[in-house]
């Protein structure tokens, strides 16, 4: 006898309530936004929809389902599983946040804050979630494939993200590494493209970035103007990362030379650390990442599994 669903509900913390843990009453937090040119009462509406779309959310709940609700802080310690349906309501950062920890659960978007998200990935209302839900469930129901990278090192650690990878230094300072690739099928922005498994040049710097057409819009975006590359960017289901060095540093020892490229399906960047340790995150998150030491190397590329978001 197969499982019923579980409906999980993944949110986090109101603005209103991390300052009541910061400050311990209303009037107490009151006091500290005026002290600061602002005034609660738009924080406590904004907490007050967030808690009415958590509230509608769990009602529309079908009664034979199971359920269960998850804080953004313990994603890293929940358990997801095959047979959930993954309810954001929140942020679109709430979205990606999640998304690294699934294996192909359906996700539903639930905007609390309409007009103020931009509403890429949340883009429902909590109205809509009994509709969503049959939707997720059914045969025929409608999904967006969303591509994500993955980070797998050679002591089998793996990370996945839905916007971005970072690879480097705690603290953002210089990293060193060796950075090759595998099976290139496009130039780099810099000389020395198309080298092949037994390429690769040191080099220091502030890290790398490997990003998403999700991720296009936000950090991933930056970079690509500011080296103003040719190529256009990857959209959200495109089977294409774009990757950028940050301020490559040139010395006697250390090269500038492959600062960005593309990869597609079946194509990695390698990076093998040449200093004490890097740290590989995604999405932000770097209170859940890898560590790596000297010696070790990880392989980036897209994800075999992908972001199945209900539309």
């Amino acid at each position: 006898m197969s499982l019923a669903p579980r409906a999980v509900l993944v949110h986090r913390r109101t603005e209103y309530e991390e300052l009541l843990a910061r400050h311990g009453t209303h009037g107490q937090a009151a006091f500290f936004l005026s002290s600061r040119g602002r005034s609660i009462d738009e924080v406590v509406r904004r907490h007050d929809r967030n808690q009415q779309a958590l509230r509608e959310v769990a009602a529309a709940v079908p009664l034979t389902w199971r359920s269960s609700r998850v804080e953004r802080a313990d994603l890293d310690r929940f358990l997801f599983a095959p047979e959930d349906v993954v309810v954001v309501v929140g942020q679109d950062g709430l979205v990606a946040n999640t998304a690294k920890y699934l294996g192909g659960q359906p996700v539903v978007g639930i905007d609390t804050d309409p007009g103020r998200n931009p509403g890429v990935l949340v883009r429902h209302r909590s109205t809509d979630t009994a509709a969503l839900l049959r939707a997720a469930t059914a045969g025929g129901g409608r999904t967006d494939e969303l591509t994500m990278v993955e980070a797998v090192a050679d002591d089998t650690q793996r990370l996945r993200a839905l916007n971005e990878i970072y690879l480097g230094a705690p603290g953002h300072q210089t990293a060193r590494y060796r950075l090759g690739s595998d099976g290139e099928a496009g130039e780099d922005a810099g000389a020395g493209a198309g080298a092949g498994e037994g390429a690769g040049e040191s080099q220091a710097s502030s890290g790398v970035l490997v990003g998403t057409g999700t991720g296009a819009t936000g950090w991933l975006r930056s970079l690509w103007l500011d080296r103003g590359s040719p190529g256009g960017l990857p959209g959200p289901g495109d089977p294409r990362l774009l990757w950028f060095v940050r301020e490559a540093w040139p010395s006697p020892t250390t090269g500038t030379t492959r600062v960005a490229g593309e990869l597609g399906r079946g194509q990695e960047l390698r990076l093998t650390v040449e200093s004490d340790r890097i740290v590989v995150f995604g999405d932000g998150m770097e209170a859940d990442a890898l560590e790596l030491t000297w010696g070790q190397s990880v392989r980036v590329g897209i994800a075999g599994t992908s972001l199945h978001l209900v539309t």
